[in-house]
């Protein structure tokens, strides 16, 4: 404790220089980040494999570019994001002026994730950095060789008053959460998450909680079934399943089952190959994180009837890419998040049954639909609710910096992303500067003279 303390202390003191620094300042921070990233690219790549045999294409377009984009985003609108925005003042307070001025929040503590080790520490970082504050972050356990590029990367571009990656074990975490931050950020699951906003509810800390949940899919009747195919297959299997907005399970009408499931096993032949001993050697799919995220898994499929036979490896820690052809809604995998590369597959007959079936199970941190049909699209996004949805695609909603990321109700709360991440770590501070002349006097005591009759007179007819 006594070593994050003295951490906390040290950036706690530094935090209204870091709060008023200028847009010049800031961009260059983010910039020399950039910079470090690009140099050591290889080396980050490296270490995602080492931890869980993360393919190199997919840490390049997952971790690396998405971590580039937010910085180049950030940079480029800084300026307009950091400027007072005016607003405008109703005609009882004639005289006076009003705007929002952004304000860094103070030292904020960011835990990150194992799925996504690098992107989902360096993406929040860049949103606290550009909107002034000093940080904490810890990386997950569970990726020791991410963690340690993740700590060279961030020590090499700042100083231990402005950010910092401390590294440990769950002991850490808890030592951290004692700490009253000014903000927390934490991605991980709804279980750990109430253990989060339960610590910071001690010092009243605000929260933004990127959590996760069963994602549905809902393939309409009027679809372009081998497109539907192709894009749930990579978003399904994308960093081994072990995406927190990755498809959870597929609703599908009866009388297209048996054509998805033949065009389903095409994709996985043409992408992983023909045999179980091709798809075990892929370089292109990553394997579980530990022991436990493998047990977990293979035991929930263990009973279940899969479109191909392939056996799961423990000493690879490998399950299969599976489509589960026979699922029933009290199957095992139903019961909670899979975060896996298993799809499980549930037809239908009437969309109001899928309908109800979403509504009646906690809020999805992403919901996809796949459909020609505009009013069929429509009537599903107005009679459900989640944090983010995607037509005719998955999980590229959250490649958009314009668009908020973040969950509802059991997936988080909070978003970022862009100007919703600066926004996240800023508080809104309202100002009203009063001029030389105003009206508001008229409305002091006593309340009996003419003019303050005549103010109220004039307050009811704005009513």
């Amino acid at each position: 404790m006594d070593n994050v303390q003295a951490l906390f202390d040290v950036q706690s003191a530094h935090r209204w220089t870091m709060a008023q620094s200028t847009t010049s300042e800031r961009k260059a921070m983010l910039l020399a980040l950039k910079k470090e990233i690009i140099s050591r690219r290889e080396e980050i790549k490296a270490a995602m494999y080492a931890d869980f045999k993360k393919p190199y294409a997919e840490s390049e377009l997952t971790e690396i570019h998405t971590s580039i984009d937010e910085i180049n985003f950030a940079v480029k609108k800084l300026s307009k994001w950091m400027k007072p925005k005016k607003v405008k003042t109703p005609i009882a307070l004639f005289g006076s002026k009003s705007f929002i001025q952004y304000e860094a929040k103070g030292v904020v503590l960011i835990l990150a994730p194992w799925n996504y080790p690098f992107s989902l520490l360096i993406n929040p970082l860049v949103a606290a950095i550009a909107a002034g504050n000093c940080v904490i972050a810890r990386p997950s356990e569970k990726t020791p060789h991410t963690a340690k590029i993740l700590e060279s990367v961030i020590g090499n571009v700042f100083s231990d008053k402005i950010a910092k990656v401390v590294i440990g074990e769950i002991d850490l975490a808890e030592k951290l959460l004692e700490l009253p931050f000014d903000h927390i950020f934490f991605t991980g699951s709804t279980q750990v998450g109430k253990v989060v906003m339960a610590a910071a509810a001690k010092h009243l800390t605000p929260v933004t909680l990127e959590l996760g949940g069963k994602s549905p899919v809902i393939i309409d009747r009027d679809v372009n079934l081998e497109d539907c195919a192709e894009k749930l297959f990579w978003g399904k299997f994308m960093n081994g399943g072990q995406t927190c907005v990755a498809p959870d399970y597929l609703f599908i009408p009866e009388e297209l089952k048996a054509d998805f499931i033949e065009l389903f096993k095409k994709q996985i032949e043409k992408r992983f190959g023909e045999t179980s001993s091709e798809r075990l050697k892929t370089e292109d799919f990553a394997r579980m994180v530990d022991v436990k995220a493998y047990d977990r898994l293979a035991n929930k499929i263990k009973d279940e009837k899969k479109l191909l036979e392939d056996g799961p490896q423990s000493d690879e820690r490998f399950i299969p890419p599976t489509l589960l052809t026979d699922v029933t809604l009290n199957s095992p995998v139903m019961e909670d998040e899979i975060f896996g590369p298993i799809l499980p597959l549930l037809t239908y007959k009437k969309l109001e049954t899928v309908i109800d079936y979403i509504r009646a199970h906690p809020k999805p941190l992403a919901l996809y639909v796949f459909s020609k049909n505009k009013k069929m699209i429509k009537n599903v996004l107005k009679s459900t609710t989640s944090g983010g949805a995607a037509i005719n695609h998955v999980v590229l909603h959250l490649a958009n910096p314009n668009l908020p990321f973040g969950g509802v109700g059991h997936s988080g709360m909070g978003s970022y992303h862009g100007e919703f991440g600066f926004k996240t770590f800023s508080h809104e501070r309202a100002v009203l500067n009063q001029g030389r002349f105003t009206l508001t006097s008229l409305y002091f005591p006593p309340y009996t003279t003419a003019l303050s009759k005549f103010a109220f007179r004039v307050l009811r007819w704005l009513e």
